[in-house]
């Protein structure tokens, strides 16, 4: 594998992993087809090759996130089924660097009306915080296997911490179970 396609790998493999750590509450949007009736599903799997599988065999992100999806789809009523399930699961994860800018508000009090006489020089007048942080952001896709469509979208969004990389594995189910939590369906109702 060259370098680049390895680091790309990583990245993702790691996304999930690094939204778990969420330093704040991740933002979570889901989405789903209208026009299908989810009722008739009953049973769900996994697709063959998950999007946080990009390196060829399956991580160990993508093995928590396959147990902590199957035990919400199966509170919720659906069966596992490997071979022929009426939904296919899917996942995607990612890392970008963020910059946020605030700009600080003018100089208030004795100097404030002198904060336009200085501002064109440089060194004087306003100024603005800049924040930089990394956000991760986890997709769980819900396909119709017989149609290959998407039908429901989950996704959570949020700035990372990726300097705690403990309990990983329950901090995956935490996000999992938010992301869920937004899922307004039942099998077979």
């Amino acid at each position: 594998m060259d370098a680049p396609r390895s680091r790309t790998a990583t990245a993702v493999a790691l996304a999930s992993v690094l939204l778990a750590a969420c330093a704040s509450t991740p933002d979570i949007k889901t989405d789903y087809n209208r026009s299908v009736n989810f009722g008739a599903y009953r049973s769900f799997g996994f697709v063959k090759n998950p999007g946080t599988d990009r390196q060829g065999y399956e991580s160990l992100t993508t093995q928590y996130l396959k147990g902590a999806v199957q035990r919400e789809m199966t509170s919720r009523g659906y069966q596992y089924n490997a071979q022929s399930p009426d939904l296919l699961v899917n996942f995607n994860a990612r890392t970008q660097e963020k910059v946020q800018v605030t700009p600080v508000p003018p100089p208030m009090g004795y100097y404030g009306y002198r904060g336009g006489l200085y501002a064109p020089w440089p060194g004087y007048g306003f100024y603005n915080d800049v924040y930089t942080y990394t956000e991760g952001t986890l997709n769980i896709d819900l396909v119709d296997r017989k149609d290959m469509k998407l039908v429901w979208e989950g996704v959570a969004v949020g700035s990372v911490d990726t300097s705690n990389q403990s309990n990983i594995q329950q901090r995956i189910e935490k996000v999992v179970g938010q992301i869920f939590a937004k899922y307004p369906f039942r099998a077979g109702q």
